[in-house]
């Protein structure tokens, strides 16, 4: 038996007790833990909580094993979204080989997701994040082979969703991708998708409304759409060139994508072709800017949201002490002094059902919704209370809180 993990070793050297030498359908560990309304695999897989972490075991072919292994591990160091892989057991004698990666905190298959009652408009925004995630394997030289919405987790980021890849036994990283592998791999989602919709139609759990075909077909769409804004060259004058090149450096960074080099290529008397290379990991720009100034590490969506409520801090910090205030010391102070207070109101027995970053985030929109009504700004503080004991209790445990980590709760 041979087991490959990445560093940090100490984080799978607890995983090194499990009994191995079984087929992992017949594991009996007081570590095994269930995870509810998990996605559907074509293989065994099972979940171990051990050191507080929570660990995701695939049992599958040795060859798809570590062909899975250094994909996974090379997606993560390109930064596209997608689980991280701790390691491979194989050699198993007379077994297949297990793969093992974290479990993906605050995820949720989209079968928990459509049976979310608080999921209202969710094909549009699974829609959304699976073309975004598509796309950025595809500008990766990455093809997928099996794009689904069963190989795929998604995350809460700011009410919009975030897709990360969590199955790629099937496919092939290559330096690009040519116009006939991104096509297969479109039409492919296009059939998954439909499918997978199909069958939640047929077991009664599609929310009304919803064409399957009418999505799938959107899917490519989109996906054609946001490939074109992201790769099509734009003829420029040169008197227009400055602000059209910011203005597309803009809208990418709005769809979420960084910029990596732009090239201005001689088109001849009609001016220049401007042709933008954009970067395969997520855009990050808020992310970072968000971290620098207050430590919090969250999702893009989340980060443009918070960065927002600060500056308007920063705004009536200004307007009351009637002097200007300079961004860091508005970003220390709306950490201390409106945002880990709404966090420390959350009742324990409530916590971990969404990530901070989004309870945040929620509180902001009922802030919003609570001041509409009454037709005044309610603030912070009142919003936050209202949330914490009317709405966050209705957010279903199953859709997005962690898995148990104490074996003795089955």
């Amino acid at each position: 038996m041979h087991f490959v993990f990445t560093p940090p070793a100490e984080a799978a050297a607890g995983l090194l007790t499990l009994p191995w030498g079984e087929p992992l359908e017949e594991w009996v560990d007081d570590r095994i833990v269930e995870i509810p309304q998990r996605g559907i695999s074509r293989h065994v897989v099972r979940f171990v909580s051990e050191g507080g972490e929570v660990f995701a075991l695939k049992e599958l072919d040795e060859r798809l094993a570590r062909k899975e292994y250094s994909l996974l591990r090379r997606l993560v160091e390109l930064g596209v979204p997608s689980v991280e892989v701790l390691g491979v057991v194989v050699e198993r004698p007379g077994l297949d080989a297990i793969l093992v990666t974290r479990f993906l905190e605050h995820s949720s298959s989209y079968r928990a997701l459509f049976a979310n009652p608080r999921g209202g408009g969710m094909a549009d925004r699974l829609l959304d994040a699976q073309v975004e995630l598509i796309v950025r394997l595809h500008l990766a030289g990455f093809m997928w082979g099996d794009c689904s919405l069963s190989n795929t987790l998604f995350r809460l980021d700011a009410g919009a969703l975030a897709a990360y890849v969590v199955d790629t036994e099937t496919a092939e990283m290559h330096p690009s991708l040519s116009r006939g592998q991104r096509e297969y791999d479109v039409a492919m989602a296009r059939e998954r998708v439909g499918g997978e919709l199909f069958d939640l139609e047929a077991g009664e759990a599609l929310p009304p409304g919803i064409d399957p075909i009418g999505v799938a077909d959107e899917l490519v769409r989109r996906y054609d759409r946001l490939w074109d804004e992201l790769t099509s060259e734009t003829v420029l004058r040169a008197d227009e060139q400055r602000y059209r090149i910011a203005e597309k450096v803009r809208r990418l960074n709005d769809l979420g994508f960084d910029v990596d080099e732009v090239e201005l290529l001689d088109a001849g008397p009609e001016g220049s072709r401007l042709r933008v290379r954009t970067r395969v990991a997520e855009s990050g720009h808020h992310r970072r800017q968000l971290f620098t100034r207050t430590g919090l590490d969250v999702g893009e969506n989340q980060a443009r949201r918070l960065l927002a409520d600060i500056a308007s801090y920063r705004g009536y910090l200004e307007q009351t002490g009637r002097r200007p205030v300079p961004e860091s010391v508005a970003a220390s102070r709306w950490l201390g002094e409106v945002y880990e207070p709404v966090l420390a109101g959350v009742p324990a027995e409530l916590r971990g059902r969404l990530d901070d970053a989004e309870v945040f985030h929620e509180v902001l929109e009922h802030r919003w919704f609570l001041s509409e009504q009454a037709g005044r700004d309610i603030g912070t503080t009142a919003a936050a209370r209202d949330y914490i004991d009317r709405v966050l209790p209705d957010v279903p445990e199953e859709l997005v809180a962690d898995p148990p980590t104490d074996p003795d709760v089955f």
